[in-house]
């Protein structure tokens, strides 16, 4: 039986918003005529891509089983995609074959000892790991001090597991953890859009994102972006109850943990000699003082 999901409506929405927000003179055409919505026309769209106006609009509807990774490059082009948008758009084209199903890449497994001892090994810096859906499958005692908020929350810990999208989206306490929140929503939303291209498949993560929808405002609006994010670095700033405001950077790695399973490695630290490094100090000898962190379990 033929299991995969119908992305067609995720496709159009992608394709259509990305066609919006796009202007003729940034793609260079003529901007004479009355337009009455905003951005690109579809067959403009079609005009940049090389392809008629029927086969862009068929496209558009969801209908890209089949399409050639040429053709695809052409579209994304034309669209001006990023390239995490790009990868997205591949995805879900890749989902939409009928092609027999390929093995889930983000299987959950049990983090392997040697990667907690990598984290472990890390005293100066918060790291941990977590899986597409944003659970943390491991981290270490800084990590634990630094998101004590998330850890602890009644929004995550129901669940048995740390989860940085519930909290985000499903506590109230995170609207003042994370200085920028908005930011955070944002980027929590287009993390998860990505990872429903990529694992189509994830009852759990397709579970998550319909709680999400069910309970959160702020989490339906982002989720109707149909932003998408892939490469996870920057800058964050959080307020910490214990040590105050700290600014951070972060930076995320890819972590194969095994030819099925690829979680993602954040490592967060401060700049040298900034008063935000004296506070994660601080941070890192009150972590000192805390019981061993328990092993994690896949769920």
């Amino acid at each position: 039986m033929d299991d995969r999901p119908d992305n067609r409506d995720q496709i159009r929405d992608f394709l259509a918003i990305r066609r919006a927000k796009l202007t003729p003179e940034q793609v260079g055409l003529p901007t004479g005529g009355r337009r009455r919505v905003p951005g690109l026309r579809r067959e403009e769209v079609a005009l940049l891509a090389g392809v008629s106006t029927e086969w862009y609009t068929r496209l558009e509807k969801g209908h890209i089983s089949g399409v050639s990774q040429e053709v695809l490059d052409a579209v994304a082009q034309a669209l001006r995609l990023d390239q995490d948008e790009r990868t997205y758009l591949f995805d879900l084209a890749q989902a939409a074959r009928p092609a027999r199903r390929a093995p889930s890449r983000r299987k959950d497994v049990q983090v392997p000892p040697r990667v907690q001892w990598l984290l472990d090994s890390m005293t100066m810096s918060a790291a941990f790991v977590r899986n597409g859906r944003q659970d943390i499958v491991a981290h270490n005692a800084l990590a634990r001090a630094l998101l004590a908020p998330v850890f602890d929350s009644p929004a995550t810990t129901r669940h048995g597991r740390a989860n940085l999208a519930r909290y985000i989206f499903l506590d109230p306490g995170s609207q003042r953890f994370f200085a920028d929140w908005d930011t955070a929503t944002a980027i929590s939303a287009a993390l998860l859009r990505a990872e429903a291209g990529r694992e189509p498949h994830d009852r759990a993560l397709r579970d998550l994102v319909g709680e999400l929808s069910t309970l959160s405002t702020a989490f339906r609006g982002q989720w109707a972006a149909h932003d998408v994010r892939i490469r996870h670095a920057g800058g964050k700033r959080l307020w910490h109850p214990q040590v105050g405001d700290l600014e951070l950077t972060y930076q995320s790695l890819d972590l194969p943990i095994s030819s099925r399973t690829v979680y993602d490695l954040t490592i967060y630290t401060t700049e040298p000699g900034s008063t935000s490094e004296e506070r994660l100090k601080l941070l890192t000898s009150l972590a000192a003082t805390q019981p061993a962190h328990p092993t994690s379990q896949p769920r």
